[in-house]
């Protein structure tokens, strides 16, 4: 933009006066407050910890290796729950997101004043509240054990679901929409026909997506009392067995690579 010299000649400035003003204090404040945090979390840091970190670092991998793979007979059970957990929260998800997603989706809630209100509210609330505090919630109200897992991801997938697949519905083509109402369909054969198969896949890409998530959120879950992995591998720690901990690492590391691969697979297929 031009700029009124003081010699009364104009020169040209990419931008003006007021708003090179306005970057300048912007970075000013962005520094000072970077500056200050900086203090603030070194005061609040004990750096003779911080400094001797690489030296416990090496003696804990040192009692890590070799692994216990003996240890590998007894964590089929867990495992197991660890998948059920995964795999039957993010199909309760699915069940639940399913309509709220139809609800929330400005161009299929059949009361927009009414019902896509409260069904936003639900998706917000699930999202959230992370799945170790619903875990934790659960745990307490109906006690300890994998029905309390799988109740944690379900309520923390459902927001994901279903924020995701209302997005997908809104994003829909309008003129096969029109072409089977001029059948004479009825508004669920509407959704059914003329919706449901523009966003299919990227509804199965989506709970595939998320139930590899929920593979690495369950093995977690145990630290409130969920069941699966988590409860070998805190009890391992607790005891100090660190070769054993190295061993549930290995499995762990294996289920999530497996599950990447198999929800890679399944997306593929459906794209």
């Amino acid at each position: 933009m031009p700029v009124l010299e003081r010699d009364g000649a104009l020169s040209w400035s990419l931008r003006g006066r007021r708003e090179r003003l306005l970057r300048w204090l912007a970075t000013f404040i962005t520094i000072a407050l970077l500056a200050w945090s900086a203090r603030v979390i070194s005061e609040r840091t004990i750096w003779d910890f911080v400094l001797d970190a690489p030296a416990q670092g090496r003696d804990l991998l040192a009692r890590m290796f070799p692994p216990d793979l003996a240890y590998t007979t007894t964590l089929w059970r867990p495992l197991w729950d660890t998948l059920n957990i995964a795999t039957l929260g993010t199909f309760l998800a699915i069940l639940a997101a399913l309509p709220l997603a139809f609800l929330a989706a400005r161009n299929t809630t059949p009361a927009f004043p009414l019902l896509r209100p409260i069904a936003l509210l639900v998706i917000v609330t699930s999202r959230s509240i992370n799945s170790l505090i619903w875990a934790l919630v659960l745990v307490l109200i109906i006690g300890p054990g994998v029905l309390a897992g799988i109740l944690a991801i379900a309520l923390r997938s459902i927001g994901f679901i279903g924020k995701l697949l209302y997005e997908a519905i809104e994003e829909i083509d309008r003129r096969p929409l029109e072409a089977v109402t001029a059948t004479g369909a009825s508004p669920a054969q509407l959704r059914l026909w003329g919706v449901f198969p523009q966003v299919m896949p990227a509804f199965a890409g989506i709970s595939m997506y998320r139930w590899d998530i929920n593979i690495r959120e369950a093995t977690v879950l145990a630290l409130v009392g969920a069941g699966g992995l988590g409860l070998e591998l805190m009890a391992s720690v607790n005891t100090l067995a660190w070769s054993r901990v190295a061993t549930l690492f290995i499995i762990i590391l294996a289920t999530v690579v497996v599950s990447e691969w198999v929800s890679a697979r399944v997306r593929a297929a459906v794209t």
